[in-house]
């Protein structure tokens, strides 16, 4: 998985939905244009220990036990509703039918 990582967290849910790698290129890309090599070791040093105490909070004390059901994923969307066009625009219709 790549992109939209922030926390560790953010991880922890996409190794609980299947990923078998996590892309963490903007935080590290921010750390790395602001504070050099120190920022992104900070960087990777913080989602660690994030990813660490998510997993201590869920009770699983190695990745592998990190499942599935551990994530609520009944609110995800596959698509997202474009409702700017549907609500806001009438269809245009073909002039012989008017």
């Amino acid at each position: 998985m790549d992109g939209g990582i922030r926390r560790g967290t953010d991880i922890f849910k996409a190794l609980a939905l299947g990923a078998k790698a996590v892309g963490v290129g903007r935080p590290t890309l921010f750390a790395m244009s602001s504070f050099g090599q120190e920022g992104v070791e900070r960087v990777l040093q913080l989602l660690h220990e994030e990813l660490i105490l998510a997993m201590r909070l869920m009770g699983t004390p190695s990745i592998k036990d990190i499942k599935p059901n551990m994530v609520c994923s009944r609110n995800f969307v596959a698509a997202p509703r474009d409702y700017l066009s549907e609500g806001v625009y009438v269809p245009l219709q073909h002039p012989a039918k008017l």
